[in-house]
């Protein structure tokens, strides 16, 4: 019996041993946030906005009930005519400029910064830019902790990022998780899209925006903006700011006080399976421009309806979505060769970016695809009016009148009333041009179709049956 106990004694302390082995081993696969809290923390601030009742910032009647009772207010509470918003920033230099969301501070009446020490300074807006969501503020103070933007955009997919900031107006809570993609596209109201946004699980609540997203080195590689709910809280879709947009807006707005990005003046769209085929690609990639502003940069550069854009500036365009993330951090002025495909080849050409101003309505937008495959054709079209032509800006086209039920249009997505204005490479001009293109197309080929649906262009790619 004691030989038993003892075999048992011995087998009981080795499980134990192990266990305790593979929670040490865990625990040191685990990142330790403690350091990057202690060292970052005093750096992040909370912001206090109060503006007049007609704003659009989130105001303490909206906050939970049971958490109202943490918020601190300077002297009484806000009277029906004001509303306090609540946000966070971080310190990016010793004299007082602090960066946060546009969103954060816009309409404001006042600004107050609040450091974790508890001191507060009221603080000017230097520039914002709504187009990126970012604002530079400033305090009159000096020898104040920093933090820094990180150098290097090398951030990875799965890779840990901390937050810090005042989700609820709770001051200085930290949350954690992995970046889960990068180079989001979430287009504005104006359906403009030049922040390719990282996207990660941290918990990101209403107070955490305009705060800093931290890498394990300590570095602040983005500025939480927004997130993706449907009940006001976490659900873990959060989505910052990269840093390199960030490095560009500041050096901006500190040296002018306002921001201008590069502009090309195109409408775009993406590039699917039967596109990709019928302009010559391998596989779905690019831009594919579907008009060319006048007098644009683009225009004067060469650009053409049709090209594809394949990189830009040396930089692959995976996507449509792609590309204004990329001409919006080319500085105005400059020259930067663009490989594109046209005509089934490759071709370089060398264009001059424009400057796009943080108070002008240009847009390099994505212009939206509809209908998938066509063929030969099943449909009737007729010659566009005089008064139309010179509505869509054309000079030639024919408009579908009829499309025939269970046709190779009607699966194409051909739409009446949409115009056509290219076949392949032939330009429709007339019903007889439409015509002859239409006859010349060998079976089994695949084509793109350029029309203008509901005043936009767009392509569409047409693979003929065999």
């Amino acid at each position: 019996m004691d030989s038993m106990n003892v075999r048992m004694s011995f087998f009981g302390f080795v499980l134990l041993t192990l266990a305790a082995c593979s929670a040490a081993v865990n625990a040191a696969q685990l990142p330790d946030f403690q350091q990057i809290v202690r060292d970052s923390s005093p750096a992040v601030v909370k912001i206090i906005v109060e503006q007049g009742s007609g704003s659009r910032q989130p105001g303490v009647d909206e906050i939970p009930e049971e958490l109202r009772r943490f918020f601190e207010f300077r002297g009484a509470p806000p009277s029906q005519q004001e509303r306090m918003g609540l946000g966070s920033g971080f310190i990016i230099s010793e004299d007082g400029y602090i960066l946060t969301n546009n969103h954060v501070v816009e309409g404001a009446d006042s600004v107050v910064v609040r450091m974790s020490d508890r001191r507060e300074f009221d603080a000017e807006i230097i520039g914002t830019d709504p187009r990126s969501d970012l604002a530079l503020l400033r305090v009159d103070a000096d020898d104040l902790p920093t933090l820094k933007l990180a150098a290097d955009d090398d951030l990875e997919v799965g890779e840990w990022v901390l937050a810090i900031g005042s989700p609820f107006g709770l001051d200085y809570s930290v949350s954690a998780g992995i970046v889960s993609a990068k180079g989001r596209s979430l287009p504005t109201e104006q359906n403009e899209n030049y922040v390719p946004f990282i996207q990660t699980d941290v918990a990101i609540n209403p107070g955490n925006s305009g705060g800093p997203l931290f890498n394990l080195d300590g570095e602040v590689v983005g500025v939480n903006s927004q997130i993706f709910t449907r009940s006001g809280g976490s659900i873990g879709l959060s989505f910052a700011i990269p840093a390199a947009v960030a490095r560009n807006v500041v050096e901006q707005l500190q040296e002018s006080g306002r921001v201008t990005r590069g502009w090309l003046g195109v409408t775009i769209q993406d590039v699917d399976k039967n596109l990709a085929e019928s302009f010559g690609l391998k596989r779905p990639r690019g831009a594919l421009v579907a008009e060319v502003s006048k007098d644009s940069p683009a225009e004067r550069g060469g650009l053409r309806s049709g090209d594809i854009v394949i990189t830009f500036d040396g930089k692959d365009i995976p996507t449509s979505a792609d590309l204004p993330h990329v001409v919006g951090l080319v500085a105005p002025g400059t020259r930067v060769d663009v490989e594109v495909m046209r005509d089934k080849s490759p071709k370089t050409l060398t264009v001059e970016v424009g400057g796009l101003g943080a108070d002008e309505s240009y847009t390099l937008t994505s212009g939206k695809l509809s209908g998938d495959t066509g063929g030969r054709l099943g449909m009737e079209v007729e010659a566009v009016p005089a008064e139309s032509l010179e509505r869509f800006g054309i000079n030639g086209g024919v408009v579908v009148r009829d499309v025939t039920p269970g046709s190779v249009a009607a699966e194409a997505g051909i739409r009446v009333g949409d115009v056509i204005t290219l076949i392949d490479t032939s330009p429709i001009k007339s019903t007889e041009a439409f015509e002859q293109a239409v006859d010349s197309l060998a079976e089994g080929s695949s084509v793109p179709m350029r029309l203008i649906r509901d005043g936009s262009p767009l392509f569409i790619g047409l693979k003929l049956p065999k």
